[in-house]
């Protein structure tokens, strides 16, 4: 299957669709090379518009980078390495609290739900939290994670039998904190038999 043009070009674990949509969107800014799509105003509202999260330009994109964060904030809290944030909730909550939904009757006769307004923040977020609440429901969610790497935070799908992947990359990511982890137990037990000779 060939990725949409929105999707990360080095991606090697993608969710299904339409949870790829809300990963993408978490991996427009990468921590190894400091790459923020959403940054530049023209780049930011290209490329939401190419994941079809904008319709028009004109979002305030500081305000999307904030909900972008407070998303990956519940894709670490998936990888079970860290709680969630009540700032992160807080403003997801206002996000869903202004949200506004309208019932739609599909071409195949299923009901769905889709956001009521046209364009911007609110139609922005709608999109992206019903995804997100669609993908709990059947059970895609919890595989959607963010690396435990805390100087990467990549969101990833793990593939995993067990759905216990940790790392976006377990050469790359997985290795390094192993290895920090390593040097951290060994200076402890360096520290501790010096104490005990002196």
């Amino acid at each position: 299957m060939v990725a949409p043009s929105w999707v990360p070009e080095d991606e090697t674990k993608p969710a299904p669709m339409p949870l790829l949509v809300v990963q993408s969107f978490v991996n427009t800014w990468e921590a190894d090379s400091g790459v923020d799509l959403l940054a530049d105003p023209d780049a930011g509202q290209r490329w939401l518009q190419e994941a079809g999260l904008l319709r028009a330009p004109g979002v305030d994109l500081a305000q999307v980078r904030d909900m972008r964060e407070s998303i990956r904030a519940l894709l670490v809290a998936n990888s079970g390495a860290g709680d969630l944030d009540p700032a992160h909730l807080r403003l997801l909550r206002a996000l869903a609290h202004r949200a506004r939904l309208r019932l739609a009757l599909r071409d195949d006769g299923q009901l769905d739900l889709q956001p009521d307004e046209n364009d911007g923040l609110s139609w922005l977020a709608a999109t992206l939290l019903l995804i997100i609440r669609d993908a709990q429901r059947d059970g895609s969610w919890a595989r959607l994670k963010a690396c435990r790497n805390p100087d990467c935070h990549w969101a990833y799908y793990d593939r995993s039998h067990a759905g216990r992947g940790a790392w976006c990359d377990m050469a790359a990511c997985g290795n390094r904190i192993k290895n920090r982890n390593l040097r951290t137990r060994r200076s402890a037990v360096g520290g501790a038999a010096s104490s005990t000779v002196s």
